[in-house]
């Protein structure tokens, strides 16, 4: 089983899904859709949940930078009672702050041009949400001495 990380935008969702151990987060795609038309994204998020055996989706909560919830954490938070009402799947949020900035500092530093950024910013911005809930999630099995964990 798998988890799946994802990064939601006005017209763009980013996919992220880690391996099978829940360790390494890898890039799957964007799915481009009509503004703010959400319920487009669902049949294309069952088909990719069973394909390839996801039980747990990472969804990023985008807070503002004072940790409070604006306009666009409120929405994500609608998307996320829909994938919870409509997959059937357990959804958990990430704080995702910074995530797309540090997305593009490493497309610039790997010298990925403009055109290729803009293509996979959303995927690897759902990457890095989907990477940072792993490691936390090992963090905490070890803190707690969990067997299988150390």
């Amino acid at each position: 089983m798998r988890y799946m990380g994802l990064d939601l935008g006005t017209r763009t969702l980013g996919i992220s899904l880690s391996d099978t151990t829940h360790t390494i987060a890898t890039l799957y795609d964007t799915i481009r859709f009509s503004d703010s038309n959400y319920d487009e994204l669902i049949p294309q998020l069952k088909e990719i949940i069973k394909e390839n055996d996801v039980n747990k989706i990472v969804l990023g909560l985008p807070k503002n930078m004072n940790n409070t919830i604006g306009p666009r954490a409120l929405v994500t938070m609608e998307f996320m009672e829909k994938l919870k009402n409509e997959l059937h799947i357990e959804v958990v949020m990430q704080d995702e702050r910074l995530s797309t900035v540090e997305a593009t500092n490493y497309m610039i530093e790997a010298d990925v041009s403009r055109k290729k950024r803009k293509k996979k910013i959303d995927s690897l911005a759902a990457n890095i949400i989907l990477q940072t809930y792993l490691d936390k999630e090992k963090e905490r099995g070890i803190e707690y001495g969990r067997k299988d964990d150390i």
